[in-house]
């Protein structure tokens, strides 16, 4: 058998922890957000003509596995947001959501803000609901499931997924103190911790509020870094760790490990 631990060399993609057991369960109902905006640079010629969510991942286009980990959840009210280029390339491939076991909406984010600019656009949508918040091009192998469970004992909190990865500079990390997120950092030279913020969250439904309160980065965008920090500036950020593989797909070297690794083991929805 492939030693699995050997995903994690390539950038973009690590492999599963040791194995952890979480109690199961919907909880109360949410809604679905998934983020699948982004000009998809980093893939080259692929993203010429289409959305990096379109391309082949395994059997499925890249945007059914953040769609089947929801609808696997029991979330059947989804939103996806995307760019103006690509949004009827999504409408064609993807419906009403009825061969999905969902009902889809669509929301078009006119251009890039970062990803919490792209969530503000869904608070219509959600009509003061919470909302679970999977950027597209994250694929990962654990159900959803557990950490939905885990977040609805406390409803009023934000909650994150962490993943231990072997270069957390590219990332948003947590500063750790035993089980506790005491920071977050996005992208630091020096990490305090080898755990990423992967991008999957779930959030109570003043993350509208919060994300009105933000100014843009050096980047000029809205991080959702700054957003997931007011939580735990109010001591409201809960987490839960993921076991199994996960990627960003970003990059041509981790969209075609992950694609292997998907053959291999699908992931669990």
């Amino acid at each position: 058998m492939q030693d699995q631990g050997q995903v994690g060399k390539i950038p973009g993609i690590e492999g599963p922890d040791h194995e952890r057991h979480h109690p199961r369960g919907h909880g109360m109902e949410l809604r679905g957000i998934i983020l699948a905006g982004g000009k998809g640079t980093r893939l080259g010629e692929l993203t010429r003509i289409t959305n990096k969510h379109l391309l082949p991942v395994g059997p499925y286009p890249m945007v059914y596995y953040p769609l089947k980990k929801l609808v696997g959840a029991g979330i059947k009210e989804i939103l996806l947001v995307s760019g103006t280029e690509h949004m009827g390339d999504f409408v064609e491939l993807l419906g009403s959501g009825k061969e999905h076991q969902c009902q889809l909406t669509y929301r078009v984010q006119d251009e890039a803000g970062g990803i919490a600019q792209a969530l503000g656009l869904a608070e219509r949508f959600c009509k003061g609901a919470r909302c679970a918040v999977i950027l597209g091009d994250n694929i990962f192998q654990d159900p959803l499931t557990p950490m939905l469970t885990d977040a609805n004992a406390q409803p009023n909190h934000a909650w994150v997924a962490l993943k231990r990865v072997h270069d957390p500079s590219r990332y948003g990390v947590v500063e750790l103190r035993g089980q506790q997120v005491v920071g977050i950092e996005e992208k630091p030279a020096n990490p305090k911790s080898d755990y990423a913020v992967a991008g999957i969250y779930i959030y109570p439904p003043d993350v509208f509020d919060v994300i009105r309160t933000l100014k843009p980065s050096q980047r000029g965008e809205l991080e959702i870094t700054d957003v997931n920090r007011h939580y735990l500036e109010q001591s409201r950020l809960g987490h839960s760790y993921l076991d199994g593989y996960w990627t960003d797909a970003g990059t041509l070297e981790s969209l075609t490990q992950v694609g292997q690794f998907v053959a291999q083991s699908m992931p669990r929805f």
